[in-house]
């Protein structure tokens, strides 16, 4: 049982550490979901990569220096048939007149000819080389040292466009959650109010000035507000874990948001984000902009393809080979030597069938298409940006009437309920004004969740994230 017992604490305890808790701000939740988010992580994996694929890049425009050796030994040597004859000396001995044993003179035709098999390798060789190859001319080569930091800037643009989307999935998860909670503590003090309401009503009753039906009445009135708790507590619970989703944090922990919902300062954000629109502020102009640079160099690549691949190189390699046969004088039986080639190589197309010129075509077809894109991403960014604008007037608008609807009902039925205590008031009166009343303050909390929906759409339609 102490065993046990001793495991329980310990499981309790690591649940507990597990398990944290975190308060956060606005730019607190878009940070974590920042460090967090997998997609982000992946992008700037691929910057990386790019930064290391630009230094591969670069390298092949340095000197290449490769080493090489080779050890052979020939169980079988290779000959070749070689001519033999003695013409050589008949022709002396012709000359000088020479007779045979039997008087005869010796002439050219006495002499032999026939073929013998000489090797010209010995049995052990070996080959020990380096060469130096610096390139000096190579298009795409050329090309693509140019390139490098347009494609890095077109990686960076990339993460910078995942980086928007988060911007935008966390402001609006986070503005959820918090005018649900908002929106719960109106619900609690409704509660509060008519259950008291209800108190006060029972006892009344019991005086005598109030009747059982109108206790009936405002039962069901407050049965329905809670169902209405029920229902917005269920409904932060799955706002909460779509948040924790989007931070990238573990469901298990508990979240505190510490920002306040006011109207006066999201006023003044909208007042202050009022500004003409600027494409260069969107991060999905910038990376198609980068990707109309790289496809002009493209084109560039196309063209220059016309151009010679020029390179130097030099050679050094010294060979040694091994025979009985060289040991003369004591000297040993290696014979070494020592080649060393130094030289400029060009290599130049002469026909290929038109393939370059094609080439060249289709990279210049798609530059149009990267143009027409970023002709369309414009159109876009405009509509999105007066419908985004005219939401965010109308949003404001529509907030400060709800706001001044359930000021104006909460007053109503402050008064109503101040005329029912006095007797000069029906209770159909009563539970009417606050029906009214919570579905004024209903009105309000989705009129304010649109307001800051479209100021997050706004910012985003500037590029103001």
């Amino acid at each position: 049982m102490k065993l046990i017992f001793l495991l329980f604490l310990l499981f309790s305890f690591v649940k507990i550490d597990a398990q944290q808790i975190r308060s956060l701000t606005l730019k607190e939740a878009v940070e974590t979901a920042l460090n967090n988010a997998l997609e982000i992580k992946n992008l700037k994996l691929d910057e990386q990569i790019q930064v290391a694929l630009n230094n591969e890049i670069k390298g092949t425009a340095l000197p290449q220096i490769s080493g090489s050796g080779q050890l052979t030994y020939y169980t079988n040597l290779p000959v070749i048939p070689f001519p033999t004859s003695d013409i050589s000396v008949y022709n002396v001995l012709a000359k000088e007149g020479v007779k045979d044993i039997n008087g005869n003179p010796i002439t050219v035709s006495n002499a032999s000819f026939g073929v013998q098999s000489v090797s010209f390798v010995a049995p052990l060789n070996y080959q020990l080389g380096i060469g130096v190859q610096q390139l000096l001319f190579q298009p795409d080569v050329f090309v693509a040292l140019q390139a490098r930091q347009q494609v890095l800037e077109f990686a960076k643009n990339n993460t910078n466009v995942a980086v928007e989307k988060v911007k935008e999935s966390v402001q609006k998860a986070y503005y959820t959650v918090l005018i649900a909670q908002n929106q719960i503590k109106v619900l609690n003090e409704t509660i509060f109010r008519l259950e008291k309401l209800k108190s006060d009503m029972a006892q009344m009753f019991k005086n005598g000035f109030a009747e059982k039906l109108d206790i009936d009445k405002l039962t069901v009135t407050l049965n329905n507000t809670k169902a209405a708790q029920n229902q917005a507590n269920n409904g932060i619970n799955i706002s909460l874990a779509v948040l924790k989703s989007t931070l990238g944090v573990a469901q298990s922990d508990s979240i505190v948001l510490t920002d306040q919902l006011d109207i006066k300062n999201l006023q003044a954000e909208i007042l202050q984000h009022e500004s003409a629109l600027d494409y260069e502020n969107r991060s999905e102009y910038k990376l198609l902009g980068t990707a109309k640079k790289l496809q002009e160099l493209d084109v560039t690549r196309a063209k220059m393809a016309y151009f010679p691949t020029v390179a130097a190189f030099y050679q050094l390699q010294r060979s040694g080979q091994r025979n009985k046969i060289y040991d003369i004088d004591g000297s040993g039986p290696w014979f070494a030597f020592t080649t060393g080639l130094v030289g400029i190589s060009l290599q130049q197309s002469i026909y290929d069938g038109g393939q370059k010129k094609q080439k060249i075509q289709q990279a210049k077809l798609k530059l149009q298409k990267v143009d027409n894109s970023i002709l369309q991403l414009r159109q876009f960014i405009d509509l999105e940006n007066v419908t985004a604008k005219n939401s965010l007037n109308n949003a404001v608008l529509n907030l400060e009437v709800q706001k001044s609807n359930m000021e104006l009902a909460e007053s109503v039925f402050n008064t109503t309920t101040k005329k029912y205590q006095a007797g000069l008031g029906s209770s159909f009166e009563l539970i009417q004004t606050d029906t009214e009343l919570q579905r004024a303050m209903g009105s309000y909390f989705q009129a304010l969740y649109d307001a800051y929906v479209a100021k997050v759409n706004f910012q985003k339609s500037i590029g103001k994230l």
